[in-house]
């Protein structure tokens, strides 16, 4: 990514960060109403699970200025959503709710070239979880 982009998603992100709870309460709806078979792997407490993504997603946003730290934590994601049931399919309908929710949340300033920045981001993270998974079930 460039360092324009990395800045627009940090930017973007600030203005969701203030209300991570009902942004993730909408991902979370959102997800489960066009993928319900997902819903299973969550068996927690949703309001918790929400605060862990957001958390996440924060920590990603601002280490996308560096990648050499945030490769190793984001391959330890992977790794652990494998061990949950996720595969490589779940990232593709993770990836339809995330940019919804966001498009929710900016309104008219999710404009293409936010959108395509964000949907940068979360191609490299997830493929990078990806990766991770399949290395670690190749072992």
């Amino acid at each position: 990514m460039t360092p324009h982009q990395i800045q627009l998603v940090q930017q973007s992100y600030a203005r969701v960060a203030p209300v991570a709870d009902q942004t993730a309460r909408l991902f979370y709806d959102r997800l489960f109403e066009t993928a319900p078979r997902v819903r299973p792997l969550f068996k927690g407490d949703m309001a918790e699970q929400g605060r862990k993504l957001m958390s996440m997603i924060g920590v990603a946003v601002g280490g996308l200025g560096n990648m050499e730290e945030l490769v190793p934590v984001v391959e330890m994601l992977g790794r652990r959503h494998a061990t949950y049931g996720v595969t490589d399919d779940h990232y593709d309908v993770v990836a339809e709710a995330l940019l919804w929710t966001l498009e929710k949340r900016f309104g008219d300033s999710f404009t293409a070239d936010v959108r395509e920045t964000w949907t940068s981001a979360y191609v490299l993270l997830a493929d990078t979880m990806r990766r991770a998974a399949r290395n670690a079930a190749a072992r």
